[in-house]
């Protein structure tokens, strides 16, 4: 029989659905046993499509659980405590980006890691995105030549909500806004392509007035290499407008990737009109299950994941760079 990865997911909100997706449509190796949440109704819930067991509590499900792995999917002022505690108990752990709100609460988490000696993964989707993966490919291959800049642009409307405000609307349990939640997604592809940030410049901005965190981004991204990119971020308003998400440009042409994803369109010399790039998924829901696939080849077969906890700190300390340039109104390292 096929060795299989039992995992409780901790958490069994909105981002507990498209893991479970993933799971069924992407990840065969996960068998999940155990569902937790505090409204045990939601867990319970859960239980009754997964065929797990619900608990009300970790401290529960750790004592009478049946599960190997466990996938955090919290508010992100509670990763750490979580991802600890699971390390205390010996399990492997899959938790939801950012690793935490803060560099110090990382720097504890990476020590329980190493302590446990289990495996240890930061989800970050983008990482799994086929059409930034098709963009990576096209890249190391020259396809568009020596890269001279980049843009990414991420932008939400607003979401309605009814009764108590959500809890990315607090500073406190987010750690910040825009930049480090949704915006990540948009700096990870930036790093795979382009390599490791090291500094930036910006300014934020408010107009999503009940979100204490920043709603509104503009930076200007200077890499290692010498490349200069632009990222721009946007909650807010009551439609999402149409437009590219990235644009590449190199020497020999530029790779773009209009809303929602999917097939890059390459634009050369020979093909001046644009010609679309296949992927072999169209889809970005698939990079749920694709990162989790590749969470249970490391658990299972010892394989190097496709980026470690500690590069995940990358989109993290950007974000903070982005708040502190804009008070200081200046250029901020972001590994200083």
């Amino acid at each position: 029989m096929t060795a299989r990865v039992k995992m409780a997911l901790l958490g069994c909100g909105n981002i507990a659905q498209s893991h479970w997706q993933g799971i069924q449509h992407h990840a065969p190796l996960i068998e999940v046993t155990t569902l937790v949440d505090s409204d045990i109704a939601r867990a319970e819930s859960m239980a009754e499509r997964t065929g797990g067991q619900a608990f009300g509590s970790l401290e529960k499900a750790l004592a009478a659980g049946d599960f190997a792995a466990v996938d955090i999917m919290l508010p992100h002022h509670l990763h750490e405590e979580a991802a600890r505690r699971s390390f205390a108990a010996g399990k492997h752990v899959v938790l939801e980006k950012p690793m935490a709100p803060t560099l110090d609460a990382c720097e504890r988490i990476l020590a329980a890691a190493k302590e446990a000696g289990t495996v240890f993964m930061v989800a970050e989707q983008s990482q799994y995105w086929p059409d930034a993966l098709k963009v990576q490919q096209l890249i190391q291959n020259g396809t568009i030549g020596q890269l001279i800049s980049a843009r990414a642009t991420f932008a939400s409307a607003a979401a309605a909500y009814s009764g108590p405000k959500p809890w990315r609307y607090y500073r406190e349990k987010m750690g910040g806004g825009i930049c480090i939640d949704a915006g990540a997604h948009w700096i990870r592809p930036l790093r795979m392509w382009l390599g490791e940030i090291d500094e930036v410049v910006a300014l934020v901005g408010y107009p999503e007035t009940e979100m204490e965190g920043e709603s509104l981004a503009r930076a200007l991204l200077r890499f290692d290499a010498g490349v200069v990119a632009v990222f721009e971020a946007l909650y807010g308003g009551e439609f999402e407008r149409p437009g590219e998400e990235f644009r590449i440009t190199g020497t020999k042409g530029e790779l773009v990737i209009y809303n929602g994803g999917g097939h890059p369109i390459l634009f050369d010399q020979a093909h001046p009109e644009g010609k679309v790039i296949r992927t072999t998924e169209s889809g970005r829901e698939a990079g749920f299950g694709y990162e989790l696939a590749d969470f249970t080849h490391a658990v299972l077969e010892g394989k190097p994941l496709a980026a470690t906890p500690e590069y995940s700190l990358g989109e993290l300390r950007t974000a903070l760079a982005i708040c502190r340039s804009a008070t200081t109104r200046q250029w901020e390292k972001v590994w200083g």
